[in-house]
């Protein structure tokens, strides 16, 4: 059978996005100066990486924090700067890395602040009708035992991805309708089991979703919101259902003020 083909891809639709890392390089040898991150942040720049800060936590590890678009997956940015950093320092130094890494999203919101905001929604939008109020609350998703600040592990590093996703119905069109929202529940659970994403909380509400989840180091935030707004339009009806565009950002257990102390 052949698979449809998605009604939102990233050529036709426009994201919001604040997506921002921690990045940690493990040097083979003492890192010395960083005569080297003017080069750096041009070139990585060229490929969607932008380098907001970098720092010596000790003799032999650099940490960075950088900021990436949306079609940037954490493992490409990780590849960006180590790869690129390598060719600059190569001619004094040919390995000059250890092969792990460590990687975090970082956000202007910690973790527990995301995960509330998302939780509390229903009661900030609430509906004029008591009983569409009611209703709603039946489908939300709050899913205490998936643990969004542990770290995870791939061959060579660490991570933690966690994305905060907001997608809005077209036209704000309101749907209170029992089978709509049961699918839209349904369809979250499926994809994210699929996707092998964490999904923490959902907030489903009568025109538009919040979502705060964890994700593999290989794909983007872009495919990560695509992939939920498509399979949530195949479940009804193949209709574009929400707004051709999205809002993704960053959380984890780190906020920018932590990161400058």
């Amino acid at each position: 059978m052949t698979a449809p083909e998605p009604i939102y891809t990233a050529e036709n639709c426009r994201a919001s996005y604040r997506l921002t890392w921690s990045v940690s390089l493990f040097w083979r040898a003492p890192a010395g100066g960083e005569g080297w991150l003017g080069d750096l942040a041009a070139a990585a720049e060229a490929d969607g990486v932008r380098i907001v800060r970098h720092r010596l936590a000790g003799a032999r590890v650099s940490q960075f924090l950088v900021s990436t678009t949306p079609g940037i997956a954490p493992g490409s940015a990780i590849r960006c700067v180590k790869g690129r950093l390598q060719r600059l320092v190569r001619g004094q130094r040919p390995k000059a890395f250890r092969r792990n890494y460590s990687i975090q999203s970082v956000g202007s919101a910690r973790r527990r602040v995301v995960e509330e905001y998302v939780s509390g929604q229903l009661d900030h939008h609430r509906m004029a009708d008591p009983e569409a109020q009611r209703l709603l609350r039946r489908f939300q998703i709050r899913q205490e035992e998936v643990d969004l600040s542990r770290l995870r592990r791939s061959a060579h590093g660490q991570f933690v991805c966690n994305l905060h996703v907001v997608l809005v119905h077209d036209g704000r069109w309101m749907a209170v309708r029992e089978d709509v929202l049961e699918a839209t529940r349904r369809t979250l659970l499926k994809v994210s089991r699929k996707k092998g994403h964490l999904l923490s909380r959902a907030g489903v509400f009568a025109d538009h979703l919040h979502l705060a989840l964890g994700c593999g180091i290989t794909e983007s935030p872009s495919d990560v919101a695509l992939a939920y707004m498509n399979n949530l339009a195949y479940a009804q009806g193949m209709r574009p259902v929400y707004q051709f565009g999205y809002y993704a950002g960053t959380f984890g257990e780190y906020d920018y003020g932590a990161l400058r102390e």
